[in-house]
């Protein structure tokens, strides 16, 4: 028919359409990211960002812990990157443990202006030696006899309440504190760590140890077996001014690594943070007798039942061959 007029067809629209709208949104997209107009908070803002971001775990940051705990000796240069940090000690001299609150507001509201009990232990940390712990403590005591393992150099600590010491067990000592309080005790520990090595020709390396502590609160019979926080760290134990040698060796052999090997390894801190741990197996062992604490004269220490045997482990030894 002479009066029909030609259109175009409809894909031909579309597709004209679209090719106008593509160019119209690139154009000047050069001169916006130019201009420093593009924002990647703008991006994350976005609802999809923002909804991946609510169903990620969270952070480590957010999990603020109830206490921190504080070992002021400064940790060793030479351990590599996400490695468990390493403090060296000399045997027998103080150090001191600060006992931090770190709570938030109106977190455990139960133990405002009441005690917690902190149990200190020195344990193994070679899985090896923990399968033959008792053995272990039990030829040191042999060697050794009267000495302990780990003591509170009481005239120097801060804070601390009726501190004990089982006779018993040499490794381990327990006191009470107020978290509201500043709370600072130091440790002794008089055991070094060739002592539980095989004899050889001399030189040999010694073991790492744990210093561990769990804190408890009181239960509603007025028993300290609420587990309220662990947390240990690892060091070695040398003979006096032996840990300062081993400090400087280590700084030594790091300065003169090239900066591309030191990058694999962590910085020396000044003090030792505890980390997070579980709690010593036997919690259920906790002593909650009242019973006098330490007394005047520094080596006597108060007897209190079974606060936390190291001698019991969470899985039967295998069988010991060496």
């Amino acid at each position: 028919m002479a009066w029909a007029l030609k259109l175009p067809l409809a894909d031909e629209v579309i597709e004209s359409g679209l090719v106008q709208d593509f160019d119209a949104s690139l154009s000047g997209i050069g001169q916006e990211l130019g201009a420093g107009a593009y924002s990647m908070s703008d991006v994350l803002a976005l609802p999809i960002f923002k909804q991946e971001e609510s169903s990620l775990p969270p952070d480590n940051e957010n999990k603020i812990l109830p206490f921190q705990y504080v070992l002021c000796a400064a940790t060793s240069p030479a351990v590599k990157l996400h490695d468990e940090t390493l403090t060296y000690l000399n045997q027998g001299q103080s150090y001191e443990i600060r006992m931090l609150d770190n709570r938030k507001l109106g977190e455990l509201p139960e133990i405002n202006g009441k005690l917690v009990k902190s149990i200190f232990r020195v344990v193994f940390h070679d899985r090896r030696l923990q399968y033959t712990e008792h053995q272990q403590l039990e030829g040191w005591r042999w060697n050794r006899p009267g000495d302990r393992i780990l003591d509170i150099d009481i005239p120097m600590s801060v804070g601390i309440i009726d501190p004990r010491a089982n006779p018993t067990q040499l490794n381990t000592v327990e006191f009470l504190w107020d978290p509201a309080k500043r709370t600072s005790v130091f440790i002794q520990v008089h055991c070094i760590s060739t002592e539980f090595t095989m004899r050889k020709h001399g030189g040999e390396k010694g073991v790492p140890f744990r210093v561990q502590i769990d804190t408890f609160k009181e239960n509603e019979n007025g028993e300290y077996t609420e587990h309220l926080h662990s947390a240990s760290c690892q060091i070695k134990v040398f003979k006096p001014k032996g840990a300062d040698r081993k400090q400087k060796t280590d700084r030594e052999k790091m300065e003169k690594r090239t900066p591309h090997e030191k990058e694999k390894y962590q910085p020396s801190y000044e003090t030792t943070i505890l980390t997070e741990c579980s709690p010593w197996p036997e919690i259920t062992y906790v002593n909650n007798s009242p019973s006098p604490g330490f007394n005047s004269s520094h080596s006597s220490f108060s007897l209190g039942e079974g606060n936390g045997s190291p001698n019991h482990q969470p899985e039967p030894p295998p069988p010991v061959t060496d």
